[in-house]
Formats: structure tokens, sequence, C-alpha cells
């Protein structure tokens, strides 16, 4: 849902890019089939509308080939693209914790970042893929992540935009209650599905 509560269903990716951008939504979740693959495609969407993005890899998805595709067909150089995206991966939900918190502000704050007019884009990439270990005990898992989040959410009130790409979680799964938690944390949720032509989200 969007904030004048309109409705849009089964629109193709690159449509449903343009509207996020359109309404400057700050938290959006991409939830879904290939969720974490498609990530790559939007940072390379992203870069090719000249938006830096910031890629904090926590499912070990990030795929440049499918930036330099997009690149490809879009004409554009493939380096120019990349050069406009930053990657930081996480193999622990303790180091993707650290990436939400630490690591993003110290970038930003460092390259003056917040005093800019145009905002890079953060993409979150398998936002709960680390908190899902069952060698981390729930007492630990759940209210790290909670902490990370409310990191996110002061970076977001500075104007910072996060996309949140996460594969789908069942709800019978044991940590099903996280991806509650990312659901209540967005703005608008944008369900993927998959067919013949590509990606659709609704």
């Amino acid at each position: 849902r969007t904030p004048n509560s309109e409705r849009y269903n089964g629109f193709r990716l690159d449509e449903a890019l343009l509207q996020v951008e359109s309404f400057s939504l700050r938290k959006v979740l991409f939830e879904g089939e290939k969720a974490e693959e498609i990530s790559s495609y939007v940072a390379g969407w992203m870069g090719g509308h000249g938006i830096e993005t910031i890629v904090l890899d926590g499912a070990n998805r990030f795929d440049p080939y499918i930036v330099s595709s997009f690149a490809r067909k879009t004409l554009v150089p493939p380096k120019d693209l990349l050069h406009r995206i930053r990657i930081a991966r996480a193999f622990t939900c303790y180091q993707m914790a650290t990436l939400m918190g630490e690591k993003l502000v110290s970038y930003l704050m460092g390259n003056n970042v917040m005093v800019r007019a145009q905002k890079p884009l953060v993409i979150l990439l398998g936002p709960l893929t680390t908190f899902l270990d069952e060698d981390v005990p729930e007492r630990e898992a759940g209210p790290l992540l909670e902490r990370s989040l409310k990191k996110v959410e002061s970076l977001t009130a500075e104007g910072i935009p996060f996309f949140l790409f996460q594969s789908f979680l069942s709800p019978h799964s044991r940590r099903s209650h996280l991806m509650k938690k990312l659901f209540q944390f967005s703005n608008v949720v944008w369900r993927i599905s998959l067919d013949n032509e590509g990606p659709k989200v609704t």
C-alpha cells in the first residue's frame, strides 16, 4: 500500500521501482520468490538512475554480473554502474548488526554523505538471514535485530532510504516472528512473484 492507499496489483519490477521512487518512501521491503537475487538488478537500476547504492549483504547473494547485464541492456558502461555500488558482506548476525549500525554510520559520516542533497540508497540484502542461525540463541537474535532496526530507523529520519530484500520465510518457521518485525518496520511491502515474463510485484 502506498501513502494515499491506492492499491497496485501486479506491477512489473521496473514499474514498481518508479512508483517507490515517486513516493520517496524510506523503508521498503521486497519479500518473496528470489527476492535476494532481484536485489542485484535493483542496485543496477538505481545506479543507472545516478543513485549511489550501498549493499549490506547478509545472504551472500549479491551478483555483480546481473548489474553488468543490466548495464549492457541500457547501454551504460558496466564499470560506471559498479562504481556507484559499494558492497559489504556479513556472515553472522553479529557482523550484520555491526554493518547496520557502526560501519554504515561511520561510512556515511566520514564521507559527508549526510549533507548531500542526493542521499545514497542502502540495500539490506537478506536482513534476516544471519539472524535465523539456530546456533545463535533466540534471546540474542531477537533483541540484536531490534537494536539494528532502530539504528536503521534513525538513519531514515536523516533522509537515507532503505530497501530490504528477504526471501519468503514460512509462518511455521521457529523465528517467523522476526519477519513480522520487518513488516512492522517497513513503510510499504512489495511481494515478489515470478512468471514467464520475469519478476512481478504486488
